[in-house]
């Protein structure tokens, strides 16, 4: 009996020695967000050194872009949207074969091959949204530098923000004079704006009496009543007097308007040589429209870009969109001179379906311009890329864009390289007529009267 005791005691002792050596604690929870640069063990082992993990992955450089992307001019937006999606596209790969910056290797080399990510935002068309959408790029998504925002009047406020906020502003296609008169160090534009755009148109108009023999004298403004309007009106008409002409009348109309009977019967009663229109899409589309329902005729409309030459313009209005002149800054058939705009543009329509317009060309062309910036400072701190920014000396062989190259006045920040255009529509598209050295087409003047088409 008293063995059987201790035998009972020995497994009772045992089991308490065994009993000590198992935890009864839960076992801590993975964490659900790692931290980025954290990877996983290589083939599963617990034990790997960090120097022997896999190489982490690139940097993300995170861009803000700002663009009607719902409205009514919605499709301008999604357009340029694309063409700046596919100018990252060539930064973060590598396209050897195209004479762009950053396309020869894949990244950003100065920054060990980051990578660009750009995050979009809507500001349809509303400049305090426009202005809010660019505070939450900068505070929320942490963007280092934000390109927008199409319209100037939006342009206007978000840039704003971003100058209280020091973040770089650069600006692809908004083209009110007075944007880069402000005095803000953050703001950058790499388009021409109106004022150049309007002494070109002159001295179109000039040359087209000079050289071809056309009998112009008159002119008269017609515009929607935002900040681009109304400002691409003062210097056309600033601009008119300088050359020589006679401005008639001034008709202003409300931006969006659903009529136009009033604006036309005004110009046919005025009668001007050439018509010159300041117009978004849906307005430039009735303009023209209630033009062929009056039969009305001038010697030529030459509009400032814009409504006129955005990509669904021509395809909505059809053949009555013929003939039109406009000044831009881009036409696929410049590829005839410049190579490199066929290269650019075939590629664009392989992964679209569509070709680079005015638009979609300075959009692309614009974030272009700000990675390289980046790239040259080495650094994301905002006030290296604006110095990066300033030092901007672009070839004019490395844009597909007519310029003579991407070069920031020192005060302004306007692009004192710019230059643009003037093209005429034929068969549902825009073709270079002027200057007239890269004419691919013979202008068609005066712009034929509705019965005889």
């Amino acid at each position: 009996m008293k063995r059987m005791n201790y035998l009972l005691a020995g497994i009772l002792i045992v089991s308490m020695l065994l009993g000590a050596c198992v935890t009864t604690e839960t076992p801590t929870a993975a964490p659900t967000n790692p931290p980025a640069t954290q990877a996983p063990p290589a083939g599963g082992a617990t034990d790997v050194a960090p120097t022997e993990a896999t190489a982490p992955e690139p940097v993300i450089i995170k861009i803000g872009a700002l663009y009607p992307l719902t409205g009514a001019v919605a499709a301008t937006g999604i357009a340029s949207k694309e063409a700046i999606e596919f100018a990252a596209d060539i930064v973060n790969n590598s396209y050897p074969d195209l004479n762009l910056p950053l396309a020869s290797e894949a990244g950003l080399p100065n920054l060990g091959g980051a990578k660009i990510e750009v995050i979009f935002a809507d500001h349809q068309m509303d400049p305090e949204i426009g202005a809010s959408e660019t505070e939450r790029l900068i505070t929320e998504e942490q963007v280092v530098a934000i390109v927008g925002a199409y319209a100037s009047s939006v342009t206007a406020t978000a840039s704003q923000a971003a100058e209280r906020l020091g973040i770089p502003f650069v600006n692809a296609q908004s083209t009110s004079p007075g944007l880069t008169e402000r005095g803000f160090q953050w703001y950058f534009r790499t388009t021409p704006h109106d004022g150049i755009f309007s002494e070109l148109m002159f001295k179109f108009l000039t040359d087209m009496k000079e050289t071809k023999g056309v009998d112009i004298s008159t002119v008269v403004t017609i515009h929607e009543n935002t900040l681009f309007g109304t400002d691409s009106s003062t210097t056309q008409q600033n601009f008119a007097g300088q050359y020589g002409f006679t401005v008639l009348e001034d008709i202003a109309y409300p931006h969006e308007t659903a009529d136009m009977t009033s604006e036309v019967a005004k110009l046919k009663a005025d009668n001007p040589d050439v018509v010159l229109p300041t117009s978004y899409i849906s307005d430039a589309i009735l303009m023209i429209r209630t033009f062929k329902d009056q039969g009305y005729a001038p010697q030529a409309i030459l509009a400032q870009g814009v409504g006129f030459t955005e990509g669904s313009f021509l395809p909505t209005v059809g053949k009555d969109g013929d003939y039109i002149l406009s000044r831009e800054v881009f036409a696929a058939d410049l590829a005839e001179a410049k190579p490199l705009v066929g290269q650019v543009n075939e590629l664009f329509m392989e992964k679209y379906g569509r070709e680079l317009e005015g638009a979609t060309a300075r959009s692309f062309t614009a974030l272009l311009v700000l990675a390289e910036a980046i790239n040259r400072a080495g650094s994301t701190d905002p006030e290296a890329i604006r110095q990066a920014l300033l030092a901007t000396d672009i070839p004019a062989d490395q844009l597909i864009m007519p310029w003579d190259g991407v070069r920031f006045d020192p005060v302004t920040h306007q692009n004192v390289l710019g230059t643009g255009i003037i093209v005429q529509a034929f068969d549902g598209a825009y073709h270079t007529v002027w200057p007239f050295d890269l004419a691919t087409r013979e202008i068609v003047w005066p712009y034929p009267a509705w019965s005889d088409r």
